[in-house]
């Protein structure tokens, strides 16, 4: 198993950039590839972004490339996700999560085993 921790939502204001952390614990935290997803209000959870265990592989959701890039440090058991220019859409908690199998890290939640509490992300107009 793995647990997850997100840190570093706030309050942002639009065109403002904001980096989320997520601290993981537990076994062998390079041998799962890792995503984002976020839930807004009225939405259903959303896939942002997802890195492979290596950082080697990684895909966004259409709406944030070019604005939120994926990183990991297997060293330090983290994966951030550096989000620039944001909107007032991007408004949402933001979840890290774990995934075993790279043919799906790029898709829905119901593909990933492990999940954090969430970190809350509002971008004001």
């Amino acid at each position: 198993q793995v647990q997850l921790v997100e840190s570093g939502g706030g309050l942002v204001q639009a065109g403002g950039s904001l980096r989320l952390s997520c601290a993981a614990s537990g076994r062998a935290f390079n041998r799962y590839n890792m995503g984002w997803f976020r839930l807004g209000p009225g939405k259903e959870r959303e896939f942002v972004a997802a890195a492979s265990w290596s950082g080697g592989s990684t895909c966004y959701v259409d709406s944030v490339k070019g604005r939120f890039t994926i990183s990991r440090d297997n060293a330090k058991n983290t994966v951030l996700l550096q989000m620039n220019s944001l909107k007032p859409e991007d408004t949402a908690v933001y979840y890290c999560a774990a995934n075993t199998n790279i043919a799906t890290m790029c898709r829905a939640p119901n593909d990933y085993d492990y999940w954090g509490q969430g970190t809350q992300v509002t971008v004001s107009s």
